[in-house]
């Protein structure tokens, strides 16, 4: 499903961020992605988004090789990965309905085929009584667990989520946890940037991605 194979990263003229970086991620995975704050773990994720260019090496995703890829091309590749942002990337024009539902919005769905199951989500991550609020309204948590539900809703093949517990409590993120590994069990590989060693511990059985000066360790 994706592969780096000898990946490097640098900024202008300046030394590289991420060097040698080798791994797969194969369909139907669960990964952690970890290494002390500032490590590189977001720019891991931009880089397997396709957001970031590497300065070398060779990125696959879904088969194809980056370099290959035009515009459009990258587009539909993208619009098979679900992505959990820090900074959440909500519209703020929009509900938080109507957030959670944009991903079937584009891919054409008529809203009747999909309001009971965005309504359903929506109530499962807690904001049932939210979602006809617009998002400045919404609290740090909260806009948390609404990015979170955008990024499931379409069931992604790929699911890319940077620190997606940050923001809120140790009950709830063992919820959304759950949810994570639930749509792991229905096919999607799953990919999980965090330094919550607690929360590794709970699920380890799975893989870790351990980045550390610049390098990528990987411990089955």
């Amino acid at each position: 499903m994706v592969r780096f194979e000898s990946v490097g990263l640098r900024y202008g003229m300046g030394p590289e961020i991420l060097r040698d970086i080798s791994f797969e991620i194969l369909p139907r995975s669960f990964q952690f992605l970890t290494g002390p704050s500032g490590a590189g773990k977001t720019t891991l994720m931009r880089l397997i988004l396709l957001s970031l260019k590497p300065t070398r090496g060779i990125i696959t995703l879904f088969n194809q090789d980056a370099k290959t890829l035009g515009k459009d091309a990258i587009t539909a590749l993208r619009r098979r990965i679900g992505v959990v942002f820090q900074d959440f990337r909500l519209l703020d024009h929009l509900t938080t309905y109507e957030n959670v539902a944009l991903p079937l919005r584009v891919q054409g769905r008529a809203e009747s085929s999909f309001r009971a199951e965005v309504v359903e989500l929506l109530h499962w991550v807690g904001l049932g009584e939210r979602m006809h609020v617009l998002p400045p309204v919404l609290s740090g948590g909260e806009k948390q667990r609404a990015a979170i539900a955008r990024a499931l809703i379409a069931r992604p093949d790929l699911l890319l989520a940077d620190e997606p517990t940050g923001n809120v409590d140790p009950p709830l993120a063992r919820r959304l946890m759950r949810l994570f590994t639930e749509l792991h069990k229905s096919g999607t590989a799953v990919v999980v940037a965090t330094h919550d060693l607690t929360l590794m511990d709970r699920f380890d059985s799975a893989r870790r991605l351990v980045i550390a000066d610049g390098r990528l360790q990987t411990y089955e």
